[in-house]
This record gives C-alpha cells, structure tokens and sequence, in this order.
C-alpha cells in the first residue's frame, strides 16, 4: 500500500490542547495518524512554544513565527490571514505535491494568491469567519473594536467569496455549510464533524448540586453570556450558580461575588473543571452566535447532566435532540428552576449515546477526510 503523505497547515501551535480553538485541530491530527496518514505539520504561532509531544504523531514540524497585528493591518487582506503570510511556509509546501490541509480561513493565503493551483487543498472551516466577526462587532461596546470588527467582517467577506471555489471545504457546522452555499454559491462543501478528545457519554445519572457556565473568560462573548447570566437570569433565580474558566477579567469576577449563591472558578486545572462538569446539574451554555460548533456545550454533553442552550448554542449541529432550549431569561428562569429539580435518567443518557458516540467518531469521521484528500 502507496504510503499516505499529508501537508497540515494550523492556525496555531496545537498542544496543549488548554482552549477551544485547538481541540479539533489536535484530535485531527491525532485520528489522521491512527489511520497511518504521515503528517507533515506546518504552525504559526505567538507566543506559544514548540512542543515535542507533536513528534509523536508527525513525521516533520515546522514552526513559523507569526507577524504582529499592527504590521497585519490591512485594507485589502484580513487580518487573520495577512498575519500569517509567511515566504519559508510556502517554500515548504512547494517541495513535494502532496494534499494540504489549511486550518482555517486563517492559513489560506496561497490558496488565494493561486501558489496551490494544482493540488489537492482542504479547507476546514472552523467558522463563517465574516459571520463570526459581523456578530462580534454587534456585541462589542468598545467603539474602537466595534470599528475594527466591522472592518475585519467587510475584508472576510470578499476574502472568503474569492476562495469559496478554490478548494474542497470541510465545515464544523451544517448551518455554516447552507451559509457558504447561500452566500458564496459554494459548491464543494461538506459537514465534518469536529473531532473531540471524548470517545463515550460519562454522564451519570441522578441529581448534581449547582447549576455551571463554563468557557474560556477572555473571549468577549464567553465573559458576555456569563454577565448577561448574572445579570438577567440569576438575579432571580436563587440557585447555586458556578461560573468556571480561562482567565475571567476583574470585572467579571467582582459581578460573579454580588449574590450570595453565585460565585467564580478562575483557571481550574483540565481535571478540575472535568469534575465540575460531571457534578453539576444544569448546564446553563447561551451562546451569543449561530457559527462553528460549541465544544463546551459538547462536553457538556459526554460528561454532564441537563444542558439548557439557547437555539444559537446548538445551531447546525444537530444536538437540538439532547438540549433544553430556551430564548429569553425568562424561559432560561422557568427551565433552569424545573431542571433542578429532576433527576437526569438512564433513558437520557442511552439517548446521548444512540447520537454523539455514532456522530463524533474520529475514527469513522477521519475516514471521511480522507475520503476528500486522496
């Protein structure tokens, strides 16, 4: 059997696997060399130090130092593409003709300016990145950031109409599959799963003690639904309330101490927060946009009990079956308040399985991938 060589471009270093935007990127890569794929791995990073635990599922890895942001700034390129314009990256590609996977509108610049005419390129879309920034500025308060979000969404938007045809893409999310359809005329488009580090439900049945938001803090619409939670749902609803996650702001931690039945976890180790996730009753997960895919609500998902979203919280992804939803923070009140109450159950938990082992499958799904590169 012809050996399998693969190019994978990330967006980031991907290990640790410390936030979201890693996971899949990690258990890809991790899934592609179960399968005996050898992987020729290409990072940017800032910040972020090379890592040896890399070597164990990559033949080569090259790192690649990305530019700052003010010498990214751009009129004609976004921002999160001219950052990582990179001479030696393409240099490296050029050496041999085997199929590149780009992570992310990020790593797409030489699909763009046509130095991949001629390959077998894959795009895994992470997010309609134009969507995702369009609704950043709508959230943002901050009138400089509004601005450069904004701009940054114009810019994307152009951007990924120009590259819609260029490549088969792989997207997190079937709401961002019918949007790349609709707005792009994208044609060459399909529903990839993400691939994740859990591989069966742990969720116990029973009652948990606290109802539990979890996130990375530092990203402004994580700190937003928390605030928005505080502030319109908890207000009222006089339950243990836990907020848990990366490097909350001072601000956020002073409002998570305001009421007496509320409180914050800052950084919790990974087996802190697993053991947070388990314990706790409902999982309260509002999102504040409808792209990409919401891993916390999927770990939630495998290892929790309720989970009580928001229909943008599960758009796409077909989890709507496992969820409680609720619009407003009424219904959020009426619902979280029902929820403590019951006991989660077998049949819950046999329903889970019967939908996420068969769905989130790395290894059935890197099959898939490979299905689109060779």
């Amino acid at each position: 059997m012809t050996e399998k060589h693969l190019h994978i471009v990330c967006l980031d270093i991907p290990w640790p696997v410390d936030y979201g935007g890693v996971v899949d990127l990690f258990n890809k890569i991790k899934a592609l060399h179960q399968q005996g794929v050898k992987i020729h791995l290409h990072c940017f990073t800032k910040g972020r130090e090379p890592q040896g635990a890399l070597n164990n599922y990559c033949e080569t890895v090259n790192y690649y130092q990305r530019k700052s942001n003010s010498s990214s700034f751009s009129f004609g390129l976004p921002l999160i593409v001219n950052s990582r314009v990179n001479e030696a990256l393409i240099s490296n590609l050029q050496k041999d003709d085997h199929p590149v996977l780009l992570e992310g509108i990020h790593c797409t610049y030489y699909l763009h300016n046509g130095q991949l005419d001629g390959r077998k390129v894959i795009v895994r879309l992470h997010n309609a990145e134009f969507e995702y920034y369009r609704q950043l500025a709508r959230q943002e308060t901050d009138l400089f950031k509004k601005i450069y979000y904004l701009h940054e969404s114009r810019l994307l938007k152009r951007y990924e109409r120009s590259i819609a045809k260029k490549a088969v893409f792989a997207a997190v999310s079937q709401t961002d599959v019918e949007l790349y359809r609709a707005v792009f005329g994208a044609t060459d488009i399909h529903y990839l799963p993400v691939f994740i580090p859990y591989t069966s439900v742990t969720a116990k049945a029973g009652k948990g003690s606290f109802c539990l938001y979890h996130g990375n803090l530092s990203v402004n619409e994580n700190e937003e639904a928390a605030i928005w939670l505080l502030k319109k749902v908890f207000n009222k609803v006089k339950l243990p309330f836990v907020i848990a996650g990366k490097d909350p702001s001072d601000k956020l931690q002073q409002m998570a101490h305001e009421f007496q039945h509320t409180c914050i976890v800052a950084n919790p180790s990974e087996k802190e927060m697993q053991d947070m996730i388990a314990k706790a009753q409902v999982h309260v997960l509002p999102s504040l946009n409808n792209t990409g895919i919401k891993l916390k609500l999927l770990n939630a998902l495998f290892n929790g009990r309720h989970c009580l979203v928001n229909k943008a919280s599960a758009a796409g992804s077909g989890l709507e079956p496992v969820c409680h939803i609720a619009q407003d923070a009424v219904s959020f009140q009426q619902q979280i308040e029902a929820l403590y109450l019951q006991p989660f159950t077998e049949t819950e938990i046999t329903q889970r399985k019967d939908l996420l082992e068969s769905a989130y499958n790395n290894e059935v799904n890197a099959k898939v991938l490979m299905t689109f590169l060779w």
